[in-house]
């Protein structure tokens, strides 16, 4: 039985308990009326789901983590020279991993709190704050402290315990590799000594938590007699929904060349673990297409509502397509992030821009569905914003695309109405601008500068990332099913669509045409467009630097570098003319940042501190 005692702390309309797993010393420093037992705090259903509640708030925004947030960290984004410096991505491009231990700006290791603020959220500590409590609330139910309450609401409870575990779990090992895999309360008086295991015996104790979770959730908590009680406000508690999705996306990694094999060993698949990551999100997909959960993809003409929303009182992003998101630390706080997106003279930021390289944007194909250096794709130096795929247009700031539309009082301030981002233009500018040639507009509106001032608090502006959202389970069933398969054409048994038509799906919603032939002849040309297909869906959402590293090219040539692209326009800008048509001379790419990384940079280093507590407790390849 545990001997503890917990501080209550009641809020929102489930109300939230907050643990203290310090020393006693600390428990004893609380004022008698805040603290109650443990037979107290676990006896019922609202009780119980406080304590429960208290752990979604331990996962960081990483859109919001700092006042300038870089979370990009794989070949996608080049940040201005000077201010943007400190950040982490700059880091990662040197291969100063190390960069990332108690950096102001990381979210991996913050001076973190477990009731602090958006600053002071991060993986590491979070994470296994996170496992204790879980293991803390699954051996309350062991011991029989939830006394008053029903079946489905212990299934709520207990489900939930073991998501979150798992969850916890997954965030450490996708960036440390294998660890302790903790299910069970360490002792407080017990000098710790577990082994770190490999990272395949991490994702099969991850995958039964997931399961277990998935057998207990319900799909949607708004039709259980509990989750009634706070209808329409459940979107953020885990469900069978959550649960499926974690435990493909856990096979599904596990099956990765980098987890599978090492660094070393071949970039092949462990096709086992390729089908049961395909059987759970095949499951999650037959049950989507089939009407029997609340998520569908969005409509394309409301793309951008999964990124950020405005004027809809700070409703949170993400729409019946968003699965896992963490809560919002404060929705007006991303005004400067959204800022870092700009030209700098048009907006009211700290003079950091995180400009797409232009080598990612060129991921970007035709809406023919090819990409742009295939034969048919019809692509064209001398017009290359003609005829793109949808989403280019949705997410990429081009030459001569007009971004204020009202009033400019200084007239010498008219040069930036349109973005002049061509040789020698306005917006070309390695300290307050762009380095390579383009903007990233996927997550603002292009009012959102001091002229038009379309954002903001009065605006109610709103940005926030999804986890995982559901055309990322299409995408990663395709690339299950069609390596555990061994065919584009592989496919579950349990949902209707093979690897080929899931891309096709995800693709249609955006306008962009179905796979060519020629890109479904072959697993190894099926793969090329799951790594370009990723890219363009997924951009810029903070996922490219993990599939880098879970396919082992992080160190390879072409996603080792990145670039930008000169030209001349061809003629005075036409303001009448849609910029599509443009046409531009003397078209050209150079290599702007090359990241000369190794095999030790596929794993995080652990703390110098932490890997001295014990034998066994061995620090990563290389560091």
């Amino acid at each position: 039985m545990m001997k503890k005692k917990f501080v209550y702390y009641l809020y929102g309309i489930a109300g939230a308990l907050m643990m203290s797993v310090s020393a006693c010393t600390d428990y004893l420093d609380k004022a008698p009326e805040s603290v109650i037992a443990e037979e107290d705090a676990f006896k019922n259903f609202r009780n119980f789901q406080g304590f429960v509640e208290r752990m979604y708030h331990l996962t960081p925004d990483v859109a919001k983590h700092f006042w300038v947030s870089s979370f990009n960290w794989g070949e996608d984004e080049v940040i201005t020279i000077g201010n943007g410096e400190y950040l982490m991505g700059y880091s990662i491009d040197r291969g100063n991993y190390r960069d990332y231990i108690g950096k102001g700006d990381s979210f991996l290791d913050r001076n973190w709190s477990a009731g602090g603020d958006r600053f002071q959220k991060a993986i590491w500590g979070g994470s296994w704050h996170g496992i204790r409590t879980a293991n803390l609330g699954l051996e309350a139910l062991a011991d029989g402290l939830m006394i008053d309450a029903t079946q489905e609401e212990r299934n709520l409870v207990e489900g939930q315990l073991y998501f979150l575990r798992g969850w916890f779990h997954f965030q450490l090992t996708q960036y440390w590799g294998g660890l302790p895999y903790i299910d069970y309360v360490l002792p407080s008086d017990e000098a710790l000594r577990l082994p770190r295991e490999t990272y395949a015996e991490n994702a099969l104790k991850m995958a039964e938590d997931f399961k277990k979770a998935a057998a207990l959730l319900p799909v949607d908590w708004d039709n259980t007699t509990a989750g009634s009680q706070t209808l329409n406000n459940n979107e953020l508690r885990a469900n069978k929904i959550w649960a499926l999705s974690m435990l493909g996306k856990t096979y599904l990694y596990a099956a990765s060349p980098l987890m599978a094999n090492g660094t070393t060993g071949p970039r092949t698949y462990d096709a086992d673990l390729a089908k049961l990551a395909a059987d759970a999100f095949g499951e999650v997909l037959d049950m989507v297409e089939s009407g029997q959960t609340q998520y569908a993809l969005v409509d394309f003409e409301d793309y951008s509502s999964l990124f950020y929303t405005m004027q809809q009182g700070w409703l949170m992003p993400g729409g019946t397509e968003a699965i896992i998101r963490s809560p919002s630390y404060g929705a007006d706080s991303y005004w400067r992030q959204m800022n870092s997106y700009q030209y700098q003279d048009i907006a009211e930021g700290d003079g950091i821009v995180f400009a797409p390289s232009a080598n990612y944007v060129n991921y970007y194909g035709m809406a023919n569905g090819l990409p742009l250096d295939h034969a048919e794709s019809g692509f064209s130096t001398e017009q290359p914003w003609k005829d793109r795929d949808p989403r280019f247009y949705n997410n990429i700031i081009y030459d001569g695309v007009k971004v204020i539309s009202g009033t400019i009082t200084d007239a010498a301030d008219e040069k930036y109405r349109y973005a002049n981002l061509h040789n020698g233009g306005s917006y070309i500018n390695a300290q307050m601008g762009s380095r390579t040639g383009y903007l990233n507009y996927k997550f603002i509106p292009t009012g959102a500068n001091k002229y038009d001032q379309t954002y903001g608090y009065s605006y109610s502006t709103h940005m926030h990332l999804s986890w995982l959202r559901l055309a990322d389970v299409y995408l990663m069933y395709a690339e299950a099913a069609a390596q555990g398969y061994g065919t584009p054409t592989g496919k579950s048994s349990n949902f209707a669509k093979n690897a080929i038509e899931a891309v096709n799906t995800v693709r249609a919603r955006a306008g962009v045409a179905d796979l060519h032939a020629s890109m479904t002849g072959s697993l190894d040309a099926f793969m090329s467009e799951i790594i370009r297909e990723r890219a363009v869906e997924l951009a810029f959402e903070g996922h490219r630097f993990n599939d880098l590293r879970r396919w082992r090219l992080l160190t390879e040539f072409p996603y080792n570098i990145k670039t930008r692209q000169f030209f001349d326009r061809a003629a005075e800008l036409d303001p009448e003319a849609d910029p599509k048509e443009n046409k531009v001379v003397n078209f050209r790419e150079e290599v702007i940042v090359t990241r000369n990384l190794i095999d030790r940079h596929y794993w995080l280093p652990f703390k110098t501190d932490d890997v001295s507590i014990y034998e066994g407790f061995e620090q990563n390849p290389g560091w």
